[in-house]
């Protein structure tokens, strides 16, 4: 999935090393990150070219593995990379779902495709082989369908074929809340396979007592994955929360199901539709998605990968893994847990994500992880790690003889920017791929000396549990003598040249070691990994050696070239170094900056305050004491920076009085056009929806401060901005007419925090919105009346030179509409009946414009937002939440 409108398209360059020969070369290589949300794997045969293709019409390709580049446009509707109209060519999946219809409104979802080369498949000009692609659509949490696209070029154009598999279905006519779709199972393939003799009627188990889709038993119809099986068949496994994963066998030379026809189970009691096929894996509405199977020829198993939690950052999602010698299972964990969830989890229709039962069932192969970076260490940042690693797919490379994790990730401290990752994985002395620590950087695993792995690591247990919570790393000493001190205690063993075995407390592990590139030290390391019988992964990762003095000194450098000469907001300052060092701050002014960090700025007109603060670093064997002298400065005060009447002028007629500028279709390029209109009070800025206007820097620079502006969109995109400020392309606010719960809403991004209005403005008509900012205390106003107060808003603008726009950001769909009457107040928190005032004063001024007398509810829409039961929802669009299972009840 692309960012949830956050249109990221990652080229960030890397400094790296080949590992072709690590140790022999100090070439540097680069690592070209993209965007592709549920990558699916797959190389070209014929150029070698390895591409992922992902949801929201997202793929890129790679020559190595290392370097990737996206190439397709997004949900374009015409000329798309992929589909080429899209809307005219999917048109018989859209009549289901996925297009401008209930969860998918002003908009497509069409996700997690995969794509397989058939050599059998029969093309309509009589010429036999093409590359197959499965794409899901969906409007609910359970309303979905998977169809077929194929071309005989990787890259596109797909022409489609048709739609196999529909779910959501209902007995009798009923439709959802935003949709004209007549749910019943008639409007399904279901009805032509009945004419065509393939079924003889619908089955009755498909719909509750009330005639309802029984979820709690049969699948959401996405995610598609397509294989061959060790006798050359090919076969499809699907499915998504709700009833679980099941698979069916396709002919090959038209990609079309071979559907049962008929009920029955397994030996081993599982089910099997006569619709949907064999059950494999999940059901009863808990979290499972992201279904991918592989068959390794080498280990004479099939392997099934499944992602348990929710997708955001803060949403626990994970890898699980099971494997079976039968293409239809039954599908094991390491500790012989079976694939499908037992009875006992049944609840009735339904999905639940805040039950973790499952958390058991299923190796778990990486969770939120952060190999931390200490004050000292070598490096620079935080360190390396990942937040909701999942939705992967595997790659078995038989002529290098290596093996992939394919997947995309988020990461700590960056909200919900994404990326796909491949790591190289290696099996245990059980058959268990177990992922390596770090991305692939082109390492070929080789034998190690006894010497070479011994030393301190820094150590992940990646553990069972379905949490969003970040595991950071903690330090384990591999001994000479064989044991494993520090935070584990053990006895640890190099054997067969470079396996490992870690005899720990909770476990046998065993894996491999061998040379990865630490991205935050620019060096290669020895790392470990290892899995225990109990489907458990561990990672290790060593660290440099210093001595105590040169740990000292290094701690000293860092701090003091990290620490500033003059502040404005909270500073952070670390109690914790490199080596096991403590730091203890006492501070000369403790009313100024406390010995914890936080800063209290002087008054407006009072000057600024010089504070010491001074640092007792502390090691095992030596202390010592570094002082700084840091000034505050004292506040600003409080004015009325900008003010933009939109009067044939780009002018602000308050502040430093300097010009908007236009820009193109986001806040950091040129080339749009914003002309003049009609407005509620005078004239109005008019934006077409491919352009917008840069305000400047500073406009806002305390932490208490008052933004108004009345609006009136043409059409309402979610997460297309509306104003939007930003300290860095991470930390930002943006009111958005619609956000990620579906509603119009102030929030902010790195410190997640959202503040809906509880309704949608409507297109068309004229609304007044404000918001003021007090020390943390949000508020926000629609119309003069207040329609949200929170506390904890994060303090983005304080001390920084923010960038401030209108209809742009750095990602998404600029906004289409009228803008009009801009103030914003810096240090001034405007009271409720002054906000109250500014919009009499625009209404009365021109009586006879269209005011928007109340905003459109979308009370039905708001269990993705209590779903999670926080303030902060992650940047994912609302439909998505759908598929992640957020609904508990249709």
């Amino acid at each position: 999935m692309l960012l949830c409108g956050m249109a990221i398209s990652m080229a960030t360059a890397v400094q790296s090393k080949s590992q072709v020969h690590a140790s022999e070369t100090d070439e540097p290589i680069t690592f070209s990150n993209a965007s592709v949300h549920d990558p699916s794997i797959i190389q070209d045969q014929k150029s070698g070219m390895y591409y992922v293709f992902g949801s929201h019409i997202a793929a890129a390709k790679s020559s190595d593995l290392i370097n990737w580049q996206n190439f397709t446009n997004g949900y374009t509707s015409t000329d798309n990379t992929i589909y080429g109209d899209l809307s005219e060519n999917l048109s018989e999946s859209f009549a289901w779902a996925g297009e401008d219809d209930a969860d998918s409104t002003g908009g497509y979802a069409v996700w997690a495709p995969d794509v397989i080369w058939n050599k059998h498949y029969r093309n309509e000009d009589g010429s036999k082989g093409a590359y197959m692609l499965y794409y899901s659509v969906s409007s609910t949490y359970i309303r979905s369908a998977i169809g077929l696209a194929v071309s005989k070029n990787i890259e596109g154009p797909y022409a489609y074929v048709d739609t196999i598999i529909y779910s959501g279905f209902s007995e009798e006519e009923a439709y959802d809340a935003n949709s004209d779709v007549n749910k019943q199972w008639e409007s399904t393939n279901i009805d032509e396979l009945i004419e065509e003799g393939v079924l003889e009627e619908p089955n009755p188990e498909w719909f509750t007592e009330n005639g309802a889709y029984n979820n709690a038993d049969y699948t959401n119809a996405i995610d598609a994955n397509i294989l061959y099986d060790k006798q050359g068949k090919l076969w499809m496994t699907y499915g998504s929360w709700s009833g679980g994963t099941f698979i069916l066998e396709l002919d090959q030379k038209t990609g079309i199901p071979l559907y049962p026809g008929e009920d029955g189970v397994t030996e081993d009691g599982r089910m099997i539709d006569r619709y949907f096929g064999t059950k494999i894996a999940a059901g009863y509405g808990r979290s499972s998605e992201g279904t991918y199977a592989v068959y390794d020829k080498k280990a004479g198993y099939y392997y099934l990968y499944l992602t348990y939690g929710g997708l955001a950052s803060d949403g626990g999602y994970q890898m699980r893994q099971f494997r079976s010698e039968s293409i239809t299972g039954p599908y094991v964990d390491a500790a012989g847990n079976e694939a499908v969830y037992p009875e006992s989890f049944d609840k009735g229709v339904g999905n639940f994500p805040g039950v973790n039962d499952h958390q058991d069932i299923g190796n778990k192969l990486i969770g939120n992880f952060l190999f931390t970076r200490e004050l000292g260490e070598d490096g620079t940042g935080d360190g390396v790690g990942y937040l909701s690693a999942g939705h992967n797919s595997y790659y078995i490379d038989a002529k290098a003889d290596k093996e992939f994790l394919v997947f995309h990730t988020r990461f700590p401290n960056k909200g919900e920017t994404h990326e796909v990752r491949v790591h190289q994985t290696f099996k245990n002395s059980n058959d268990w791929p177990v992922p390596t620590p770090y991305r692939y950087a082109g390492e070929t695993i080789t034998e190690v000396a006894q010497e070479e792995v011994t030393g301190t690591y820094k150590f992940v247990n990646h553990g069972n549990q379905i949490t969003g919570q970040l595991t950071e790393s903690t330090l384990v000493q591999l001994q000479a003598d064989g044991t494993v001190a520090g935070a584990q205690e053990g006895t640890w063993r190099l054997y067969d040249g470079y396996r490992a075995e870690l005899k720990l407390a909770d476990g046998t592990y065993d894996g491999v070691f061998i040379s990865q590139w630490d991205p935050t030290t620019e060096a290669w390391v020895m790392t470990f990994s290892g899995m225990s019988e109990n489907g458990h992964v561990i990672w290790g990762s060593q660290t440099s050696t210093a001595s105590d003095s040169e740990q000292m000194e290094k701690i000293k450098t860092e701090l003091t070239e990290s620490m500033p000469d003059s502040v404005m907001k909270d500073i952070l300052l670390p109690t914790t170094a490199a080596g096991g060092s403590t730091i203890e701050w006492t501070s000369s002014d403790p009313a100024v900056i406390s010995e914890t960090g936080i800063v209290t700025r002087p008054e407006a007109g009072q000057p600024a305050a010089l504070v010491t603060l001074t640092a007792l670093i502390q090691n095992e064997l030596q202390s010592e004491q570094v002082s700084f002298e840091i000034q505050v400065e004292p506040k600003e005060a409080g004015k009325l920076s900008a003010y933009y009447s939109f009067d044939e002028t780009y002018q602000n007629a308050a502040g430093d009085q300097t010009d908007a500028q236009v820009t193109g279709d986001r806040i950091n390029n040129t080339g749009g056009a914003v002309p003049f209109v009609e407005g509620i009070k005078g004239q109005a800025a008019s934006f077409y929806g491919k352009s917008g206007l840069s305000l400047g820097k500073g406009l806002i620079t305390q932490n208490a401060y008052t933004v108004a502006f009345w609006i009136n969109p043409a059409e309402l995109n979610q997460f297309t901005t509306a104003f939007f400020g930003a300290a860095t392309e991470q930390s930002w606010v943006s009111l958005t007419p619609v956000g990620p719960a579906n509603q119009t809403m102030l929030w902010s991004g790195q410190q997640w925090y959202d503040a809906p209005i509880g309704s949608t403005i409507p297109a068309g008509a004229w609304t007044h919105l404000a918001f003021t900012v007090d020390a943390g205390r949000i508020a926000v106003y629609v119309n003069g009346e207040e329609r949200f107060t929170g506390e904890n808003f994060p303090n983005v603008f304080e001390g920084a030179a923010a960038s401030f726009g209108l209809g742009v950001n750095y990602w998404d769909q600029p906004f289409e509409g009228l803008i009009d009457e801009l103030y914003i107040q810096d240090g001034i928190v405007l009271p409720a009946d002054e906000i109250k005032a500014l919009y009499d004063e625009a209404s009365a001024a021109n009586p006879d414009a269209p005011v928007a007398e109340e905003a459109t509810s979308q009370s039905t829409l708001l269990y993705g937002a209590l779903a999670f039961g926080a303030v902060a929802i992650a940047r994912v669009p609302m439909h998505y939440y759908k598929k992640a299972g957020k609904k508990t009840e249709e």
